[in-house]
């Protein structure tokens, strides 16, 4: 069967909302936002949406920051900006003069309405930048222009026990969507998918024509301004939302959501597998400080598979002794950080810029490692520089006999 003809996206306007704190992150959102966060080295989660939208030849785009944007505006700026006719950052708080900045998702698009209406665009193509994914926006573009659609939404499918996370989608088989609810308690059963929902990847292709209505009403209604809130209801209301299911069907697509520490951390193990799921933006090249240092990148190439999961054994970083090496098992460790000789690390996060002293043990003591760190539910630690430095401020402190070591509830 021949492959569809690619569409002509030169009538097409991309707005990338990217102005996500990423609260469930912690401390590595503290200082710059979700989007911008290292990934697979010295990348940046935002690389994957941006690499797509140049794959598929959308050209033009505004892109929405709100939370801590100058990371990521000077990085879209340096790595991304020759690659589009047109790459504009817009800024909440300078574009609507308030400090709170944009009031929603749906709000963010509907004050840079100028700005799309006067772009003569047919369709206004609306991404996330916090997912970790390789897509073909053109073939989404064109599922749009073929259903006749006023709003097409991607979908793909999780587990029924993570719907709570996400906006849950009920097609019909042709594809309309007959029902949308975002981030349900109790997630509705498809009896076509058992076990498992459908849901929104906070991606849509919308006529241009129909979302200024929707946006223009939703302005002046006292709703959260919020696309899965909002305007996605608005058109499964209305009949005129269609599901677009990304790529065709056999073939096998991978969409991370890593909003988690968990899922932040073994998603970007599972790019160190043999065949990666899929594929990785090109990255900048490394500065000469950036080579100097045990970064990220420079580290993932020493993991081996082994059975237990997998592994790296490092070299010493710091001229230690001969013989001593640092033993990490599903550990990401993120640029800029260093890893002193002797140090045993499981599934961990190890912070940008931070040193690990030697000998220090994660992964083997979960009370011990939630003392000091922050540990999940599901076994991940963070390690930052704030908290080695807690650590060890309370282990310079006297040490006095065991009975008043154990009424100070410290262990000698």
């Amino acid at each position: 069967m021949p492959a569809a003809p690619t569409p002509d996206l030169s009538d097409t306007f991309t707005v990338l909302l990217a102005g996500g704190q990423g609260s469930r992150l912690h401390e590595l959102t503290s200082r710059e936002c979700k989007p911008a966060l290292p990934f697979a080295g010295n990348r940046r989660i935002v690389d994957f949406t941006m690499a797509n939208a140049v794959r598929s030849g959308l050209t033009r785009m505004i892109v929405a920051t709100q939370y801590r944007p100058e990371t990521l505006a000077q990085h879209l700026a340096t790595r991304w900006a020759p690659s589009f006719t047109r790459l504009d950052i817009r800024e909440g708080r300078k574009v609507t003069g308030r400090p709170e900045g944009y009031a929603g998702t749906a709000a963010a698009v509907t004050a840079n309405l100028a700005e799309i209406e006067a772009s003569g665009a047919r369709e206004i193509v609306v991404l996330a930048g916090d997912h970790v994914y390789e897509m073909d926006y053109a073939a989404m573009v064109a599922s749009h222009r073929a259903s006749g659609a006023e709003v097409t939404v991607a979908v793909d499918t999780v587990d029924i026990a993570e719907a709570h996370a996400f906006g849950v989608v009920l097609a019909d088989e042709q594809g309309c969507i007959r029902s949308f609810i975002e981030k349900p308690k109790h997630a509705p059963q498809n009896p076509l998918l058992p076990g498992k929902v459908m849901v929104s990847m906070g991606i849509y292709v919308f006529s241009r024509d129909w979302l200024v209505q929707a946006l223009r009403e939703d302005a002046a209604s006292a709703s959260s301004h919020d696309f899965g809130h909002d305007i996605l209801p608005r058109a499964v209301a209305q009949g005129v939302a269609f599901a677009h299911r990304a790529p065709a069907q056999g073939s096998a697509f991978y969409w991370r959501d890593v909003g988690t520490l968990d899922a932040y951390r073994t998603a970007q193990l599972e790019f160190l597998q043999a065949e990666p799921p899929c594929a990785l933006p090109e990255r900048r090249m490394p500065s000469q400080n950036e080579l100097s240092a045990a970064t990220g990148d420079l580290i993932q190439f020493a993991y081996q598979m082994q059975a237990g999961g997998l592994s790296l054994r490092a070299p010493r970083w710091n001229g230690g002794e001969t013989g001593r090496w640092t033993l990490l098992d599903e550990t990401v460790v993120m640029p800029g950080a260093r890893l002193a000789p002797g140090v045993r690390l499981t599934k961990a996060i190890i912070a940008p810029g931070t040193s690990v002293p030697e000998g220090l043990v994660v992964g083997e003591d979960p009370e011990e490692d939630a003392r000091w760190f922050r540990r999940t539910e599901g076994g991940t630690t963070l390690i930052t520089t704030a908290m080695l430095a807690r650590r060890g401020a309370d282990r310079r402190k006297p040490i006095f006999a065991p009975h008043i070591n154990a009424f100070l509830g410290r262990s000698a």
